[in-house]
């Protein structure tokens, strides 16, 4: 009596075991590691300095717009995304600039995207009609050997 347990044999083995429980192992302890340190990096900037327009409400005075390369490497808010918005606190009357996202950006990388999928659909495609023929062929050879042995 077989059963029903779909999973490979090989994939059971204390070998391959160990393997996957290292690999997602690591891949966790990155994920939850940089999660942990960019808590840690935020929270000590936020109880520093934070901007008036996490504190309070504030009215854009100047759309998102793209910083220059001096603008990137002196303003703190041009570093996260390249582009930045200039908002006005209502309360405390203060003028900074805030990190925005793009459209143009946005498009951009939306654009790059559906090109890398488009990419990988191609070569996953072709890897499977040499897959389909390589097995096409291994298929015939075997119906072929069966043929001649009669």
């Amino acid at each position: 009596m077989e059963s029903d347990c779909r999973i490979p044999v090989a994939c059971c083995r204390p070998r391959a075991l160990a393997l996957h429980a290292l690999f997602w192992g690591l891949v966790s302890l990155r994920v939850f590691g940089a999660a942990l340190l960019g808590e840690e990096k935020s929270s000590a900037v936020k109880a520093v300095v934070a901007p008036c327009w996490l504190r309070e409400d504030f009215v854009l005075t100047v759309e998102c717009f793209q910083c220059n390369a001096f603008q990137t490497k002196s303003w703190s808010a041009c570093g996260q995304t390249g582009y930045v918005e200039k908002v006005n606190c209502t309360e405390s009357n203060r003028d900074e600039y805030k990190s925005c996202r793009s459209s143009v950006m946005e498009e951009h990388l939306f654009w790059k995207f559906e090109a890398a999928m488009l990419a990988l659909t191609v070569v996953l495609a072709v890897f499977v009609v040499v897959r389909q023929r390589s097995l096409d062929r291994l298929a015939s050879e075997k119906v072929r050997r069966q043929i001649e042995s009669i």
